[in-house]
C-alpha cells in the first residue's frame, strides 16, 4: 500500500451501498455478509499498515428493501418512518461490516475494538429540497395505489418510467454531523468507527433545541465528505460500481482518469462529464473535500481498492 501514509493521521473510506447487494444477486444475507467479508480483509491489511480508518456505506438496495417490508406488514404491524428504516439499514450494514473486521483483524493478529454509531446528521428545514422531492424510494404501486396513499399519508408519488409510481422524498445537503466529537475522540483512541451509512439519519433541530427525524434520504457521498472534513481527515477514499472516472462514460469516447489534480477536476465538472445521478455526488464530495484541506481523494471499485491504494488502478484526485 501507499508508503506515505503517515502523512494521513485519517482516511475515511467510503464502501457504496451497491457493494452489498450486486446486480443479478437475490440479495440474501449470505451473500451481503460475502462481501463485507472481502471488503473487511482489505480494510483490514490497510489497519495493518498503518492506517486509522472511519468506515461510512451506502445503503441504496438494502433500506429500500426495509421499506417494501414495512409496506408488505402494513396490516400487521404499524409502519415506521422512513428515518427509522434509515437508523435500521444503518444498525444492520454497521453490523455485518463490524463482525467481518473484527474477525479480519483477528486473522493477521491484530488487536482493535470496531464499533458501529447510529449517527444522526442535520439537516436544513428550509433546504429546498424539502419543497421538491425528488428521491425514488420503495415498492412500485398502481395509479389507484398512490392516489390512496396520497390521501391517507400525504406521500408524493411519481410515475417512474412506466414502471408504476414510487414514493418520492427529499433529498436535502447535510449540514453537520451530531455525533462527529465522539467518533473522533474514538478514532484518535485508535477504534475504527463505522458511521454516517446511508448518509446518517437526516434530523431537524426544532426552536428549543431538540433534533427531531425527518423522512427524508440524505446523499452519502455529501455526508461522508462532511464527516471526513469535520474531523480533519487527510485522505478520502470512495468504493463504487466503476474501477475510475471516466470522461464521457459509457460513450465509445471514454477516457479513464488515472491522476488529476483538483483544478482539472473542476474544469471537467463545469463541463458536465459528471451528472447528479452518476459520478456527480461523489466528484463534489471530493471537490469539498479538497477545498476544505484534504490532501487526497481515491476513487475506485472494491476490488481494485489494494491496487488502487499501490497507484496500480483508480482514480487520485489532489491538490
Amino acid at each position: 500500500m501507499m508508503n506515505d501514509h503517515n502523512i494521513y493521521p485519517l482516511c475515511v473510506v467510503s464502501l457504496g451501498g451497491n457493494a452489498l447487494i450486486r446486480r443479478n444477486e437475490r440479495g440474501t444475507i449470505e451473500e451481503q455478509f460475502a462481501h463485507a467479508e472481502a471488503f473487511t480483509k482489505q480494510i483490514s491489511r490497510m489497519i495493518g499498515e498503518g492506517y486509522r480508518v472511519v468506515i461510512t456505506h451506502g445503503n441504496g438496495p438494502i433500506v429500500g428493501n426495509i421499506v417494501i417490508r414495512n409496506e408488505a406488514a402494513k396490516n400487521t404491524i404499524p409502519p415506521m418512518p422512513l428515518y427509522i428504516c434509515d437508523a435500521d439499514s444503518e444498525g444492520g450494514i454497521g453490523y455485518m461490516i463490524q463482525q467481518t473486521l473484527y474477525n479480519n483483524l483477528k486473522r493477521i493478529n491484530l488487536v482493535r475494538d470496531v464499533v458501529t454509531i447510529i449517527t444522526q446528521v442535520l439537516v436544513d428545514k428550509d433546504d429546498q429540497a424539502f419543497g421538491h422531492p425528488s428521491k425514488p424510494i420503495g415498492p412500485f404501486y398502481s395509479r389507484e395505489e398512490a392516489e390512496a396513499l396520497k390521501n391517507e399519508r400525504g406521500w408524493i408519488l411519481k410515475e417512474d418510467s412506466g414502471r408504476g409510481y414510487r414514493r418520492v422524498v427529499p433529498s436535502p445537503r447535510p449540514v453537520k454531523i451530531i455525533e462527529t466529537s465522539v467518533i473522533r475522540h474514538l478514532a484518535t483512541e485508535g477504534i475504527i468507527v463505522i458511521a454516517a451509512g446511508g448518509g446518517g439519519v437526516p434530523v431537524t433541530r426544532f426552536p428549543d433545541g431538540d433534533l427531531r427525524g425527518v423522512d427524508a434520504v440524505i446523499d452519502k457521498d455529501l455526508s461522508t465528505s462532511l464527516l471526513a472534513r469535520e474531523m480533519g481527515a487527510g485522505c478520502l477514499i470512495n468504493l463504487t460500481q466503476v474501477d475510475m472516472v471516466y470522461l464521457n462514460y459509457g460513450r465509445i469516447d471514454q477516457t479513464g482518469l488515472r491522476d488529476l489534480g483538483l483544478s482539472d477536476l473542476k474544469i471537467y465538472y463545469d463541463q458536465g462529464h459528471f451528472p447528479p445521478g452518476s459520478m456527480g455526488p461523489k466528484i463534489e464530495a471530493a471537490m469539498e473535500f479538497l477545498d476544505a484541506g484534504g490532501k487526497e481523494v481515491i476513487i475506485t471499485s472494491p476490488e481494485c481498492f489494494e491496487d488502487a491504494m499501490e497507484g496500480r488502478a483508480g482514480t487520485r484526485i489532489h491538490v
